[in-house]
């Protein structure tokens, strides 16, 4: 017999995907404020450079539910250091991009690193202390809104001192080191899945995905009634009813729809549409009204360096409510820590709709919105991991990541057509428009709070750990929870 692979302490496996994921994280957000100095840059204009968002976008949800299920079949470690290179070598492209056609490749390559979200949280369940994956978890999750909330504080010096190609030299250089710390320390995990990609499925998978996010985003600029958006989403609808039939049938299927119709899964998965819905396109839309001249008679005239510090506060709560929420889980449930934090994410929406008329406004209503954001994100995150056996973490993150990410798009887009309907004079939106977006914003993440009521609960048995609010009914899941279910119907 071999030696046993020595397992590295888990702490120093959550410093390497804290790393990855910050780094992740960035990528996200760091081009938002800058696209203007791109599209200077590269010589080209408005309309096409918002495909280096999109392409982005397109290639995350097509890759993150597959490299997930990559990572239970095959190993999470190996699939998650893939991903850091494959944001490597974007960065590296991206950096080096001389024309727009360049770097909308990079950011394709880019968006396969989509899948170290559910990687990370798969490795954290395999190798933590049981007690001690609510807590990794909820802080990986507060990462991911630290992460997009710094790149919107640090794009404006590294244009200014640098240049924008140091918006991705940077985390080049953070990703190169995780990539190095994660493959010799991070040990491989051996929990396995059995079975094959099923292509066919990941083809109809990317077909609907695509058809689906690309009229989406595009929506604001090519109407939402135009032949074009129209024709695409009734695609969407055609590829996904194909796809769920063809998983449904499948001996082998990508995404397993047994798991997928877990009332603690889709009840969670509800909740992510509606919370990407809101959270996303706070951080694409808040900064803009910040830089809006206040001769508008709204707006603040501010820098993207100052805009981003505004807006730092919700990045810093988001973070400090992240790395409580797993204690709070463990004490309330993460269900009850769910509705809280989307309650809060909704009173904070309301409060920038009736005050941002001054500085201090801004900066209590971001940290309101940022402390419903870390509740929530955290307890989404653990939920869905309690929800399932651990061969199944991965793609079920994934999937999860990948429903936030289509109520983004959906959110930004929708947001964008409120508030740009009826601008003033010289183009800038109405005052209006920005709060009846953020209005719409704050119901849907009340609607959220209320689809998070749907998630069932799990009573605990005496001197047993488990998470208190989720519904196991994979028998793997309940026999590692040793829970008992309230109110499961049999399969």
């Amino acid at each position: 017999m071999g030696t046993p692979e020595r397992r590295a302490h888990h702490q120093v496996t959550f410093a390497v995907l804290t790393a990855g994921v910050i780094a992740f994280s960035l990528l996200q957000s760091l081009v938002t404020p800058v696209l203007p100095t791109i599209e200077a840059a590269l010589h080209t204009n408005q309309s096409d450079v918002t495909w280096v968002l999109t392409a982005y976008l397109l290639s995350a949800s097509i890759f993150t539910p597959i490299l997930g299920r990559l990572g239970d079949m095959t190993g999470k470690k190996r699939m998650f250091v893939l991903a850091l290179v494959a944001l490597a070598v974007g960065c590296l492209l991206a950096a080096l991009a001389a024309n727009l056609t360049v770097m909308i490749i990079a950011r394709v390559v880019q968006g396969i690193g989509g899948g170290v979200l559910p990687l990370a949280f798969g490795i954290i369940r395999d190798e933590f202390p049981r007690d001690r994956v609510p807590g990794a978890i909820g802080a990986i999750s507060a990462l991911i809104a630290v992460g997009a909330g710094v790149g919107l504080v640090v794009a404006g010096p590294i244009v200014d001192l640098l240049g924008y190609s140091w918006l991705f030299w940077a985390p080049l250089i953070v990703l190169v080191v995780a990539a190095l710390a994660a493959h010799f320390l991070v040990p491989e995990s051996p929990v396995r899945t059995s079975g094959a990609i099923n292509w066919p499925a990941a083809l109809l998978l990317s077909g609907w995905l695509v058809a689906l996010l690309l009229p989406i985003s595009q929506a604001p600029a090519w109407g939402w009634g135009s032949a074009k958006v129209v024709g695409l989403l009734a695609v969407a609808v055609v590829l996904a009813a194909l796809w769920i039939l063809r998983e449904s049938r499948a001996a082998q299927p990508l995404i397993d729809m047994r798991m997928m119709r877990i009332r603690a899964v889709w009840a969670t998965n509800l909740v992510a549409l509606l919370f990407g819905v809101a959270m996303y396109a706070a951080f694409a839309f808040l900064p803009q009204f910040l830089q809006t001249p206040s001769a508008a008679g709204y707006g603040f005239g501010a820098s993207i360096t100052e805009s981003g510090l505004l807006v730092l506060p919700q990045t810093i709560a988001s973070f400090v409510l992240g790395l409580v929420s797993g204690r709070m889980a463990q004490r309330v449930g993460s269900k009850v820590v769910l509705v809280v934090g989307a309650a809060i994410g909704a009173l904070g929406y309301l409060g920038f709709v009736f005050a941002h008329d001054s500085r201090t406004e801004i900066v209590v209503v971001s940290v309101v919105m940022g402390a419903g954001f870390g509740l929530a994100f955290a307890a989404m995150s653990n939920l869905i991991v309690a929800a399932v056996p651990p061969q199944q973490t991965g793609v079920a993150s994934g999937m999860n990541a990948n429903i936030r990410t289509i109520g983004g798009a959906i959110g930004a887009a929708v947001m964008a057509s409120v508030v740009t309907a009826g601008a003033g004079p010289g183009g800038l939106p109405q005052e209006s428009g920005y709060t009846n977006g953020f209005l719409l914003l704050s119901g849907a993440l009340l609607l959220s709070a209320l689809a998070a009521l749907l998630i069932p609960a799990v009573r605990r048995d005496p001197g047993t750990h488990v998470e208190p609010d989720v519904e196991l009914r994979h028998p793997e899941a309940a026999l590692i929870a040793g829970g008992t279910l309230v109110g499961d119907d049999p399969e």
